[in-house]
């Protein structure tokens, strides 16, 4: 009996720490989701819930779990709302493999008190690719909801997008598209987004320093360690999205705060002094207007057109991109919208005009894509602009694609470029840079008389004498990864069918790299390509005893890693970068 009565006060007691750590958990969460500080939220929400499960235990039923009988009681109230507002913190996060479930079972335990998890649910299959649910998805929430707002709309708009998501990724002829994710030096945890290049340093932001304060930073070789920008940063302020006048003297960037869950953006102008920049100073009401958030600073190159975005009146709707003429002390003279050609009821946002060719890239939510944020173009000047137009897969993606730039200097915008997307991270936009080779000239002899094509991969390899390196085109990897990306397939069926049509052929794959890093991280980073490469053909039916891998590291470049200078060079370490086969018996 003694026995029973001390079990019984211990489960008191424990009974009575879990109540108190719900109170004091939830109270926490809720007070970092009302400040938007999501990240801090996401944390107290799941020791929340997690109090919760304990507790649940002992009674038989998981406060995850939507009620499916009358053994299991339902979530209370407080556990539903909180299970809502950690998916959404997750939303805002861009982790929607964690917020996904979380707005099924919000949907399956009250639909009526929160009618928006049904599209969020939709919203975050589709970035997960899971493009029959997110149709289901959306198609669930249009049907239960009956108001004609921002939200239907975006539902509808969803559904357009996503067959043109399937035609996209349907695409085969891709493999022109060089598109690397930036070093671990840039993408360094948190959020890393809105490159812009002057001259040979790299300016971005970054909350990499902390878990939620944006600041900005400045790098002078893409590989190695970043510093801070040098711009003065007051306490409980973000900085970011930053634009560089022509001659290098005067930034123009973003400044917010956030209370009560609300933010407050302007647009700040700073000067060079020597190394250093001067404090930010904020732009007047022409241009940041009242009670509107101002931000995304492009100044064109003339230095009297600043592009911004604004949710200000005067748009049509959401976010709108603006073009505000300057004097040439760089005081605001007047703003223009510029107009239904480019803007939408959505969110248009981080404009970036690309002199050389008379192009204007943004980012926009509104318009048919590939879901989230797109990028679009469009030629024109700030009077006229032509239809905007979907850059499209791969340069979209179907998570969220923005705050391009292109420092070509040919008409080619495509050619040297970086933007921001969150297509490969759990949460978060990361850097990326991207490279589309120029069509070859066209040929000026007259007349065009029969071209040779050129040799297929069969004609290479059976041409080929036993134990010459082949260099596999078209074989790509993600930076540091070493995982194949589906741009790659293509290339690598090819040899498959080669290998099934010459049953007694034996090879090996050998994986190179550069000489960035240390040699037993490439090293050991090669030979997981070259597995990596023999696997996905032993996948495909291949025996594995024809195939052998190795991996070489940096041992055996076929370019040089740098210039003469001691500078870097970029195309010699590309060509490093590569897959080798050779041809063991034929």
């Amino acid at each position: 009996m003694k026995k029973v009565f001390l079990t019984m006060i211990a489960l008191s007691a424990m009974q009575l720490v879990w109540a108190q750590h719900k109170v004091s958990y939830l109270k926490a969460a809720d007070s970092y989701y009302k400040q938007a500080d999501y990240y801090s939220a996401s944390m107290y929400y799941e020791k929340y819930l997690a109090v919760n499960i304990k507790a649940a235990a002992k009674e038989g039923y998981n406060p995850y779990t939507a009620p499916g009988g009358t053994a299991k009681p339902a979530p209370s109230a407080d556990e539903v709302l909180a299970a809502y507002q950690l998916g959404d913190s997750y939303r805002h996060l861009h982790d929607h493999d964690k917020a996904a479930p979380l707005f099924a079972k919000v949907v399956a335990a009250d639909s009526s008190r929160f009618p928006l998890a049904a599209y969020y649910y939709g919203e975050s299959l589709r970035a997960l690719a899971r493009y029959d649910a997110a149709e289901a998805a959306f198609k669930d929430f249009l049907s239960r909801y009956d108001k004609k707002d921002a939200y239907s709309s975006a539902a509808a708009q969803e559904l357009r997008n996503l067959p043109f998501i399937r035609e996209q990724l349907q695409q085969k002829e891709q493999s022109d598209y060089h598109i690397r994710k930036a070093s671990a030096a840039l993408n360094a945890g948190g959020a890393s987004y809105a490159p812009v290049w002057a001259g040979d340093q790299l300016i971005y932001t970054s909350t990499k320093e902390s878990n939620y304060t944006n600041r900005i930073y400045l790098a002078k070789d893409t590989a190695a360690v970043t510093s801070r920008a040098g711009i003065p940063q007051a306490a409980k302020t973000h900085q970011g999205a930053v634009s560089i006048s022509a001659d290098g003297n005067v930034m123009y960037l973003t400044q917010w705060t956030t209370a009560d869950g609300k933010k407050s953006a302007a647009i700040y102008s700073s000067y060079k002094e020597g190394d250093k920049w001067s404090e930010p100073v904020k732009l007047d009401a022409v241009i940041n207007a009242a009670g509107a958030n101002t931000q995304q600073p492009f100044i064109m190159s003339d230095g009297r057109h600043l592009l911004f975005a604004s949710d200000r009146a005067g748009g049509l709707g959401g976010y709108d991109l603006w073009s505000a003429e300057l004097d040439a002390a760089g005081k605001p003279l007047s703003v223009q919208n510029l107009g239904p050609a480019i803007n939408t009821s959505s969110d248009e946002e981080a404009p970036f005009f690309h002199p050389a060719s008379g192009t204007l890239v943004f980012a926009s939510n509104g318009r048919t894509g590939m879901g989230g944020f797109d990028l679009y173009y469009a030629k024109g000047n700030l009077t006229k602009w032509e239809t905007p137009v979907n850059f499209g897969y791969p340069v979209n993606d179907v998570k969220d694609d923005m705050y391009f730039f292109s420092r070509s200097k040919s008409e080619y915008i495509l050619e040297d470029a970086w933007f921001s997307s969150d297509r490969s991270a759990e949460c978060c936009l990361e850097l990326f840079s991207l490279h589309l080779a120029p069509p070859p000239p066209p040929v000026k002899e007259e007349p065009v008389v029969a071209v040779t094509p050129p040799p297929t991969l069969a004609d290479t390899i059976l041409n080929a004498p036993v134990n010459t390196a082949i260099t596999m085109q078209e074989i790509y990897y993600e930076v540091n990864e070493f995982i194949l990306t589906p741009a790659s397939h293509p290339a690598l069926d090819k040899l498959v069918a080669l290998l099934k049509d010459h049953p007694q052929m034996e090879i090996e794959i050998s994986a190179h790299t550069d000489n960035t890093g240390s040699a037993a991280y490439n090293q050991q980073l090669s030979e997981k390509r070259a597995l990596n490469c023999v696997a996905y053909l032993v996948d495909k039916g291949i025996d594995k005893k024809r195939l052998q891998y190795k991996g070489y590291g940096a041992t055996k470049p076929v370019a040089p890693n740098t210039n003469p200078d001691g500078t870097d060079n970029p195309e010699g370490r590309r060509l490093n970068r590569r897959i080798e086969l050779r041809i063991l018996k034929q």
